[in-house]
């Protein structure tokens, strides 16, 4: 297989898919699993994740016609982009569909009528940082999605909604960015919903506490960990036979399972240090070059030449900074050899540029057998679209 290529091993994401469902049956059998498209909606992927059973959970009109596409009975509705067209379609079809900006409210007003029921959930926004202090991504900013509960917004929409004829409360969402993906994160959003609920004596039907949690890494939180913190708290202000409780898994279930396999093409000297040049880059396993390591181990097509102070892996494109990471005190790599980068399923695909080189193969490994899923993009994929 020429390479670079993304490889995905099956048993690796059923491994974490089992585990994902043993948490929830364990803690809250009432429950939904809405997988996150943004976060790697390879074709396959969705297959997969719709043959087990998940929600398609969305973010834009795009992707809510790609999961219509393939055929997802069960789409979640979520993020502030909504396009009118496939909301209005998401509600009256009896999707979950999350209120986040205000522009749906009044969409929502159009379409109200007392002879039809449109169920509608509201995501929260809330001061994540100060219970959570450094945690939050948003930082001291705050978060920008949804509708705020310290300043009264969430209160004066759910008021908006009791007066609508046809529209009924049916939900909260809750899903929100840290930096840190803690056990502390998911106990301030279980704590948020409690007081929510409690205070403004709702009665939801479901609970949606988003995603955003470790997957594949055995000293960080388990789903078992943060299903058993969030259920606790819950189960104070919910009745876990009553209130479905929804989760939005990416990074988690699908990071683990993929690989990224590269090779050496130059070895090259200079007076300052020793690069090592591969056909991948870091925009396939970073593209918003932020990382400061990655998971990954080399195979060496022979014995080295010694060992090498300082290595310099480096990737195919022109700009300076597409350098991986250095190797220090080890064997001197030579052209064949390969670099593998490990659990780099989460926002790689989706994200990686069509820069230089358009996108490679992705190969799938089941019980040692290997079969493509996607190929390589080519020039006649790159102008499909364009007129002659």
């Amino acid at each position: 297989m020429k390479t670079p290529y993304y490889l995905i091993h099956q048993s690796i994401l059923e491994e974490e898919m089992d585990r994902l469902h043993m948490a929830l049956k364990r803690h809250w059998p009432n429950s939904v699993v809405g997988y996150s498209f943004k976060t790697n909606s390879l074709p396959w992927v969705l297959s997969f994740m719709k043959a087990h059973g998940c929600y398609a959970e969305v973010v834009s009109e795009d992707e809510y016609e790609l999961a219509e596409y393939m055929g997802f009975r069960h789409i979640i509705y979520n993020g502030p982009v909504k396009g009118k067209e496939s909301f209005l379609r998401a509600c009256k079809a009896g999707h979950i569909v999350n209120l986040d900006a205000e522009r749906e409210i009044e969409w929502l007003k159009e379409a109200a009528d007392s002879e039809e029921t449109i169920n509608v959930g509201l995501r929260v926004n809330f001061d994540l940082e100060s219970m959570c202090p450094g945690e939050a991504s948003g930082g001291e900013e705050g978060g920008r999605f949804g509708f705020n509960y310290e300043n009264g917004s969430l209160r004066r929409v759910v008021g908006e909604l009791e007066k609508l004829p046809g529209i009924r409360f049916a939900g909260l969402h809750l899903h929100c960015s840290s930096k840190t993906r803690s056990l502390n994160i998911y106990r301030a959003i279980a704590e948020t919903a409690c007081r929510i609920c409690d205070e403004y004596k709702l009665e939801p039907d479901y609970v949606d506490v988003g995603g955003g949690y470790f997957g594949g890494l055995p000293d960080k939180p388990q789903y078992d960990d943060y299903l058993n913190v969030m259920s606790e708290i819950l189960r104070k202000s919910f009745d876990p036979k009553r209130t479905c409780l929804i989760v939005e898994p990416g990074t988690s279930l699908i990071c683990p399972p993929i690989e990224y396999v590269t090779t050496v093409t130059d070895v090259k000297e200079t007076n300052r240090n020793r690069f090592v040049i591969t056909d991948g880059s870091r925009i396939h396993v970073d593209p918003l070059m932020r990382k400061k390591s990655y998971f990954y181990h080399v195979e060496p097509m022979r014995s080295g030449e010694g060992i090498v102070k300082t290595q310099i892996i480096s990737g195919f494109t022109c700009m300076e900074d597409d350098r991986l990471f250095q190797l220090t005190d080890a064997p001197a790599l030579q052209c064949g050899d390969r670099i593998v980068y490990e659990k780099v399923g989460a926002y790689t695909m989706c994200l990686s540029p069509l820069f230089i080189s358009y996108y490679p193969d992705v190969y799938l490994e089941d019980k040692g057998r290997i079969t493509c899923v996607r190929r390589r993009w080519g020039v006649k994929e790159y102008v499909q679209g364009t007129e002659e």
